[in-house]
């Protein structure tokens, strides 16, 4: 049986082991040479330095403070590194982790520990699938109806053949540290000499001590590649929102035109002109936010249009403050709003009306509002606006994607006095940030 102070040196290995593999995916970019499964010799010598550099401390700590003696992972670690990284980066993390063991007159710990980084990166080859690596585990069931698949098959025996190389380095190190006794560290060497429970124990928390990095870190993994998939689930919905436009604008820009052509071609003309504008932007591939400015210039040809559609019936006004001019806003965020209150609000008025564009900033936040004095929305339409209009629910939708809960839409409206829409988004600083990581 083991002896209680065994099992907590044993235990505590494992302690270190996951700690050491946690601390490494906290570094971005190591998280990056994680998610890669072709490297470049650049990149594997990276790895191999980022892994030698967690577990050549694990082994130098041992090594400088003897009272700590289970903190030493380095076979671990070049059997890990070789596994992840392949023979480069599992050779070169032996010969890099048994430095501070050198130090000690282990000479053996470095053809060791290479040798095992080596043996790391076999295994990496053998791999019926690059992701079986990260699947490693002794503790695996076996579904009869399954092992009738030869990729089944071949899973299972690369799990068994994982197993036993592990304890065949650590076997390996049992027979070092026998026959020299000074030349490599090994727990036998600490307690004595082991029976086949201590044996089989220490090769056990090895086994597990190389399994604990490869799941921490695969599932350092497979958060990335969520995230990375909700990523693009944000800029294809974004791409499908942004990329809308109304065939019925188009088609009565179309009309118009066709009329102006023979009654004033000059404005025909102009019409064409800040149509293609429209149209270039929309085709126009772009970040998801744009400056203010920017937006407004699309406004302004937007309605340029629409007035000669309405003529004097249409009226249009901005209010806008010089600082909010650099603000970065969501791209075609103000045309579906305006354009719901020309078509709603406006047309049915027979002496028109006039929106008005206005923006300001309010506890370091950008405040946009579009207000109309057109025929108004009844106040049971308006309980159920954000879910069933679609140029309303297009933006908000467009909102919550880009800035989470950090954003505020409101529509306030009277029928007969006309619609106000405000919108509240974060400031230029929080914006760059999202337009980055989009």
């Amino acid at each position: 049986m083991l002896e209680p102070q065994q099992l907590v040196v044993l235990l505590l290995r494992l302690a270190v082991a996951a700690s050491l593999a946690s601390i490494l995916s906290r570094f971005t970019a190591f998280q990056g040479m994680l998610m890669r499964e072709e490297r470049t010799m650049v990149q594997r010598v990276k790895l191999a330095l980022s892994c030698s550099a967690a577990y050549g401390a694990s082994v130098a700590t041992r090594v400088l403070i003897p009272a700590y003696q289970a903190v030493d992972l380095g076979l671990e670690g070049s059997l890990v590194s070789g596994m992840v990284g392949g023979y480069v980066t599992g050779l070169l993390s032996g010969v890099l982790i048994s430095i501070p063991a050198l130090f000690r007159g282990e000479f053996l710990s470095m053809p060791l520990f290479a040798g095992v980084g080596v043996l790391g990166g076999l295994l990496r080859d053998i791999a019926p699938e690059k992701e079986d690596i990260w699947r490693f585990s002794p503790i695996f069931g076996l579904n009869p109806a399954r092992l009738r698949q030869r990729q089944s098959q071949l899973r299972v025996l690369f799990q068994l053949g994982c197993l036993f190389t592990i304890v065949f380095a650590e076997m390996l190190r049992f027979s070092a540290a026998r026959w020299f006794p000074a030349g490599v560290f090994s727990l036998e060497r600490l307690w004595g000499g082991t029976n086949l429970v201590t044996g089989a124990a220490i090769c056990a928390s090895t086994v597990f001590a190389v399994m604990l990095p490869l799941k921490i870190w695969n599932n350092t993994r497979n958060e990335k590649k969520l995230e990375a998939q909700q990523l693009r689930l944000n800029e294809a919905r974004l791409a499908a929102l942004t990329s809308q436009i109304n065939p019925h604008f188009l088609f009565n820009t179309l009309n118009s035109v066709s009329s102006l052509i023979r009654t004033n071609p000059d404005q025909a003309r102009s019409v064409v002109y800040r149509l293609s504008s429209i149209l270039r932007r929309l085709l126009r591939k772009t970040d998801n936010l744009t400056p203010l400015r920017e937006e407004l210039a699309f406004i302004d040809n937007y309605m340029n249009i629409e007035m000669v559609r309405f003529g004097e019936k249409l009226r249009f006004v901005k209010e806008i403050d010089p600082e909010t001019l650099d603000r970065m806003v969501p791209s075609m965020m103000l045309q579906p709003i305006i354009e719901n209150s020309i078509r709603h609000g406006l047309s049915s008025k027979v002496e028109g009306g006039m929106i008005r564009v206005r923006s300001s900033v309010a506890d370091g936040k950008l405040q946009l509002v579009v207000e109309d004095d057109g025929v108004g929305i009844p106040e049971a339409r308006l309980a159920t606006l954000f879910e069933q209009g679609i140029g309303v629910s297009n933006v908000n939708e467009r909102l919550k994607v880009l800035f989470g809960q950090d954003y505020r839409m409101w529509i306030d409206s009277k029928p007969g006095e006309g619609t106000r829409t405000g919108i509240e988004i974060p400031d230029v600083q929080v914006a760059e940030e999202l337009t980055t990581a989009g």
